[in-house]
C-alpha cells in the first residue's frame, strides 16, 4: 500500500509560562497511514492528542523527529499541501457573513480557483454530504449536523490526499453522529484519500478504524490495534474494554516514574 503519511520518532517540548521549566508533550510517536487507510488516534483528554494534531496540520514544529504528508513537512513546506491536506474540526468553523456554497468553496478561493469552477465543485459535493439545495442558506439557518456536514464538504472540495477528523462528531447526538460517519466513510472511500481521526470514543474508534492507536501521556504509542482481522472476530466487546484499561491504567505513568 502506498504511505502518504509518515511520523517519526516525533517529539513536542513546550516551556512552562509560570517557572519556565521544559516539559514535553508528544514522546516518540511513530506511525505510517496508507492510501484508503483509517487510523483512528485514542487517548484520554490532556494525553497531548491537540498538540499532535497542531503538528500533523503544519501549525507547530516537532522539537524533534520528522512529519511527511506525500514527502513534504506540513511544516516546512506548508503552502506546497494546500489542498493536499484538509481538516474536519469538533467546531463547524465556518463562516457566519457566507452562505453555505461560499463556505465550500472557500478552500478553492483561496486556491484562486475561478467562481464557476469552484461553485461547480461544491455544488457537487454539498450534495455528496446531502445538503443540494442548501447552498445559499447560512450557517445561523442550520442544524448542527447540517453545519458539520458543509464543513465536510469543504474539507473534500480540494481532493484531499489526506484527512484529519478532530473529534468531528464528538459534539452530535448518536444518531447524527453515527449517520455523519457513515456517510464520510463513504467519501473517504469514494475519494481513496488516506484518514486521521482523533476520537476520546473507543467504540466510534472500532466502529471505523481500520487501525487503533492508543497514546498515553505524554503522547506516546502503548498499543496499536489492527481491526481489519479483528472485525471477522466480531469481538468489539473485549477489544473496547482492552483499549480502555490501557487508556486508564498508562495515563500517569511518566508521573508516576
Amino acid at each position: 500500500m502506498d504511505t502518504v503519511v509518515e511520523v517519526r520518532s516525533v517529539r513536542k517540548d513546550f516551556e512552562s509560562g509560570i517557572d519556565g521549566q521544559r516539559f514535553t508533550a508528544v514522546k516518540d510517536v511513530s506511525f505510517t497511514v496508507a492510501k484508503q487507510e483509517i487510523v483512528c488516534i485514542c487517548g484520554k483528554t490532556g494525553c497531548g492528542k491537540s498538540t499532535l494534531v497542531n503538528l500533523l496540520l503544519g501549525i507547530d514544529r516537532p522539537t524533534d523527529g520528522s512529519i511527511a504528508i506525500n514527502g513534504l513537512s506540513p511544516y516546512d513546506d506548508f503552502m506546497g499541501l494546500r489542498g493536499k491536506l484538509a481538516a474536519v474540526f469538533q467546531t463547524d468553523r465556518l463562516l457566519p457573513w457566507r452562505n453555505v456554497i461560499d463556505n465550500a468553496a472557500i478552500g478553492l478561493e483561496v486556491a484562486g480557483i475561478d467562481k464557476k469552477q469552484r461553485y461547480d465543485a461544491a455544488s457537487t459535493w454539498l450534495t455528496k454530504v446531502g445538503l443540494g439545495g442548501w447552498e445559499e442558506a447560512y450557517p445561523h439557518q442550520l442544524s448542527g449536523g447540517m453545519r458539520q456536514r458543509t464543513a465536510i464538504a469543504r474539507a473534500f472540495v480540494t481532493s484531499p490526499q489526506v484527512i484529519l477528523l478532530d473529534e468531528a462528531f464528538g459534539h452530535l447526538d448518536e444518531v447524527t453522529a453515527y449517520n455523519l460517519r457513515k456517510d464520510c466513510l463513504a467519501l473517504i472511500d469514494e475519494t481513496h484519500a488516506a484518514a486521521i481521526v482523533v476520537t476520546h470514543n473507543i467504540s466510534e474508534a472500532l466502529e471505523i478504524g481500520t487501525r487503533i492507536m492508543v497514546l498515553g501521556k505524554p503522547a506516546r504509542v502503548l498499543s496499536v490495534h489492527e481491526l481489519t482481522e479483528l472485525r471477522a472476530a466480531d469481538d468489539w466487546g473485549i477489544l473496547r474494554d482492552r483499549v480502555r484499561e490501557e487508556i486508564f491504567h498508562n495515563i500517569d505513568i511518566e508521573s508516576q516514574g
